[in-house]
C-alpha cells in the first residue's frame, strides 16, 4: 500500500487550489531549471531508470519512447503531443489531474520537451471536457504570466504549450488519429510505419504521451528514477491512478502502488463490494476494451500489467469496473459492443462491418434469441476482426466478447434454452445476420 510521502498527485481530490501559488507549495516547479540544466540525456536516463511504463493503456516504457526521437535535428521542429482524449468508458483519472493538479502536467510537458529537443507541446483534450479545458487553460496562462514557459522564460529553454479541443470522437484517442485531428483532418488512424517519432504532427518528429505519463515526470526527476522504481513489483514499478466504478460501496479515483491486490484496493479505498465479497461476479480491470475477469481469479491478483495479462485481460488505463451478481453480464457486454460499433471510424473493413455484426448477434444473445452454434461463430468473427485493423479499436471491440464467451458461455446457453422453452414469434431477420 502506498504511503502518503510517496504520493505524486497530492491534490487529486481538489481540496486545495489548483493555482500556481498552491501548486508551488505542493512541490511543482521546484528546481525545474536545475533539472533542465542536467541535459536531455540525463532526463532520458532517469526516466529509463524509473521503469515508468506508459499510463495510457499500452504500458510501453516511457523513457525508451522518448529516446526514439531523433538526436540530430534535420531542420524539422520536434513536437510533444499529450493525449488528454480520455474517452475509454470507465476511465476518469486524467480529468482529475487537469482540474486539480494542472501545473504538474505543464511542468512535465516542459521537461519532456527538453528530453526530446522539442519547443512546443500540444495538449489534445477530449471534446466533452469543458471544465477541464478551462482549468488547464488558466494554469497555462498562469505559467506564461510567471515566465515559467514561453519564448523567453526563466528556465532558458524556449517552450510553448498549446491546448487543442477535440470534438468527442473516441477514435481520436488513438495516437495517429489524434494527430490527424490536430492537423484539422478527419480523425482516422494512419498506417504505421512511418511512426510518429519520425513522421508525426505535420510530418515532423513527434512523441504522443498520456496525461498521467507526462504529469509524473517532474516528481520522478526531482526524487530520482530509483525512488520510483523502488515502488511496485518487478517490471511494474511506481504509482498508478486507479478509477474504481461499479458495484462498490464508494467508487473513487485513487493513487496507489502498482501491484496492489484487487482485494486490498477495494477494501482500503472503496469500502468493499456492494453486498460483500460473495456477491462479486466479475471485474473489467482496465477500461471497457479489456476482457472481463471472473471474481475467483481476480480477488487476490496484483493489479499490474503482467499479472492481468496472464489472466487473459490487461491493466489498460486501470479503470476498474466492478460487477456484482445482479449484473446481466450478456447485456453489459452487448452495451459495450454498441459503443465500439458506434465509435468505429469505418476505415478498415473488418472493424466497419464486424463491430455492427458482433453487436447485433450479442444483442440477440442477451435476449436468448439465438442458436448455440452461433456462439462459436461469434467467437470466430472476433478472431477475424482482432489484429486485422490499422488501429486497436477492432481488438477493443473483440476482446470483451471473447472474455464473455471464455468465462460465461454457460450463461449464454442458458439464456438461449430459456428463450426456446417459451414460444415466441420470430422477428424479421436483420441484414448481415
Amino acid at each position: 500500500m502506498l504511503q502518503d510521502k510517496d504520493r505524486i498527485f497530492t491534490n487529486l481530490y481538489g481540496f486545495h487550489s489548483p493555482g500556481l501559488e498552491a501548486a508551488r507549495k505542493r512541490g511543482a516547479w521546484d528546481e525545474t531549471k536545475f533539472l533542465i540544466d542536467q541535459g536531455r540525456d540525463w532526463i532520458i536516463d532517469e526516466m529509463k531508470k524509473s521503469n515508468l511504463r506508459g499510463r495510457g493503456g499500452a504500458g510501453f516504457p516511457t523513457g525508451l519512447k522518448w529516446s526514439f526521437m531523433p538526436k540530430q535535428n534535420d531542420g524539422r521542429p520536434h513536437y510533444l503531443v499529450v493525449n488528454a482524449d480520455e474517452s475509454e468508458p470507465g476511465t476518469c483519472k486524467d480529468r482529475e489531474i487537469m482540474r486539480h493538479d494542472p501545473h504538474l502536467l505543464i511542468e512535465g510537458c516542459l521537461l519532456a520537451c527538453v528530453a526530446m529537443a522539442a519547443h512546443a507541446a500540444y495538449i489534445y483534450i477530449r471534446g466533452e471536457y469543458i471544465e477541464e479545458r478551462e482549468a488547464l487553460q488558466r494554469a497555462i496562462d498562469e505559467a506564461y504570466a510567471a515566465k515559467l514557459i514561453g519564448k523567453d522564460n526563466v528556465h532558458g529553454f524556449p517552450f510553448d504549450c498549446y491546448l487543442a479541443h477535440g470534438a468527442g470522437a473516441y477514435i481520436c484517442g488513438e495516437e495517429t488519429a489524434l494527430l490527424e485531428s490536430l492537423e484539422g483532418k478527419k480523425g482516422m488512424p494512419r498506417l504505421k510505419p512511418p511512426f510518429p517519432a519520425n513522421m508525426g504532427l505535420w510530418g515532423c518528429p513527434t512523441t504522443v504521451n498520456n496525461v498521467e505519463s507526462i504529469a509524473v515526470a517532474g516528481t520522478i526527476l526531482r526524487r530520482g528514477g530509483a525512488w520510483f522504481a523502488g515502488l511496485g513489483r518487478p517490471n511494474n514499478h511506481g504509482t498508478k491512478l486507479f478509477c474504481v466504478s461499479g458495484h462498490v460501496n464508494k467508487p473513487c479515483n485513487v493513487e496507489e502502488e502498482m501491484g496492489i491486490t484487487f482485494r486490498e484496493l477495494i477494501d482500503t479505498h472503496c469500502g468493499g463490494i456492494r453486498g460483500g465479497w460473495d456477491n462479486l461476479k466479475c471485474v473489467i480491470p482496465g477500461g471497457s476494451s479489456v476482457p472481463l475477469v471472473p471474481a475467483e481469479q481476480i480477488i487476490d491478483a496484483p493489479m499490474d500489467f503482467d499479472t492481468l495479462r496472464g489472466l487473459g485481460s490487461g491493466l489498460g488505463t486501470a479503470a476498474v469496473i466492478v460487477m456484482d451478481q445482479s449484473t446481466d453480464i450478456i447485456r453489459a457486454i452487448a452495451r459495450i459492443s454498441y459503443f465500439y460499433k458506434h465509435e468505429s471510424c469505418g476505415q478498415c473493413t473488418p472493424c466497419r462491418e464486424g463491430t455492427g455484426w458482433m453487436w447485433r448477434v450479442v444483442s440477440r444473445m442477451a435476449e436468448g434469441r439465438a442458436q448455440k452454434r452461433e456462439i462459436d461463430m461469434l467467437l470466430e468473427v472476433t478472431k477475424q476482426v482482432e489484429g486485422h485493423t490499422i488501429c486497436a479499436l477492432g481488438d477493443a471491440a473483440a476482446w470483451p466478447i471473447q472474455g464473455l464467451i471464455r468465462h460465461y458461455r454457460h450463461e449464454i446457453e442458458k439464456r438461449i434454452d430459456d428463450y426456446a422453452a417459451n414460444p415466441h414469434t420470430d422477428p424479421v431477420r436483420v441484414a448481415a445476420e
